[in-house]
């Protein structure tokens, strides 16, 4: 893992590199031009950064760049999530999400989950919730039917 990532120097020498009102995005690859991690700053402040171990061609592990935790293990397509795979909460580190990805977002079934519980699980669309599915609270089946653009679509009844 890259935990050098949080150091002070590195962090002071990218934030050197920016002005105010700038928006700037920094990549690493390695050897065989998979990208590692990816940091984005927008005046001064890094609201995001990432990085990717590849275990294989297609299949890796992305860690969050601040406290080198896991966040989501899968399978990649050039550089972002396709296929089956799992996110991971951050405050946690328990399984948020396991299902199907397309170009980054979550597309195909899938299953969310709250605190170790399953809170919903169906299909989904360009990453909302989208199709057939079914909602949960304390384990306990609070909705089944249809979801549109990420909500619930009450017009199928």
């Amino acid at each position: 893992m890259l935990k050098n990532i949080k150091s002070d120097f590195f962090l002071k020498k990218m934030i050197s590199l920016i002005h105010k009102k700038t928006s700037t995005k920094i990549f690493k690859y390695n050897k065989n031009y998979q990208k590692l991690f990816d940091i984005n700053l927008i005046d001064y402040k890094f609201i995001s950064g990432r990085y990717i171990i590849y275990k294989t061609k297609n299949k890796g592990e992305e860690y969050n760049s601040y406290n080198d935790q896991l966040i989501y293990e899968g399978e990649y397509l050039s550089g972002k999530r396709s296929g089956k795979g799992k996110e991971y909460d951050e405050y946690h580190h328990e399984v948020s999400f396991d299902g199907e990805y397309l170009n980054g977002k979550r597309n195909g079934k899938g299953k969310e989950y709250n605190n170790d519980k399953l809170e919903y699980e169906g299909e989904y669309l360009n990453g909302k919730r989208n199709g057939k599915g079914k909602e949960y609270y304390n384990n306990k089946l609070i909705y089944e039917g249809e979801y549109l653009n990420g909500k619930m679509d009450w017009n199928w009844i």
